[in-house]
């Protein structure tokens, strides 16, 4: 082992560390000044072009970037207003076919209302037709039963049968006294 203090203390005449020792402070404030002049051109000259330089790409790329995007969202705020026209454009279009399509149907069941109720029209008067055929021959009959009938009555009675032409006049003798 060597002796305790050999290499840990400094020898008799030297106190300092030389770099903090005034002597050497003219010689260290040259070298301060050439190293940064020499940092400061090569700084200036080389590094913070290149600093500018990217620094500039970077900033024409972000606005290259913005003004893209803005062209992008005009161009969608575009496409929007599109479909939204589209959209009121087809909707208008829809409610234009409904209108028509309920117009139309309206004025087809309007028709088949009129013919039908035509043809009921028809149909009714035909069957009042019908029923006054019905009643006036209904009615020419019961001319002949009544005539009959009397005749009938008469022969019962009197035991012989009564002209025609006598039960006639009679019995428009008697429809004339009950009209």
């Amino acid at each position: 082992m060597a002796a305790p203090n050999a290499t840990t203390e400094a020898p008799a005449g030297e106190s300092k560390f030389p770099p903090f020792q005034s002597q050497y402070y003219p010689s260290q404030f040259v070298w301060l000044a050439l190293s940064f002049v020499l940092l400061y051109v090569l700084m200036s000259k080389l590094a913070l072009p290149r600093i500018d330089s990217i620094l500039a790409a970077r900033s024409k790329r972000i606005a290259d970037d913005i003004a893209a995007a803005q062209r992008l969202k005009e161009r969608s705020d575009a496409a929007n207003a599109a479909y939204e026209k589209a959209l009121a454009d087809a909707r208008a279009r829809a409610q234009g076919i409904a209108n028509e399509t309920r117009e139309r149907q309206a004025a087809a069941a309007e028709e088949t209302n009129k013919r039908l109720e035509a043809e009921l029209h028809a149909r009714l008067a035909n069957a009042e037709k019908s029923i006054a055929a019905t009643r006036a021959a209904a009615m020419g009959n019961v001319g002949a039963i009544a005539a009959e009938t009397a005749s009938a009555i008469v022969e019962r009675l009197i035991g012989k049968a009564p002209a025609a032409h006598e039960v006639a006049a009679a019995l428009r003798d008697g429809g004339k006294a009950q009209g």
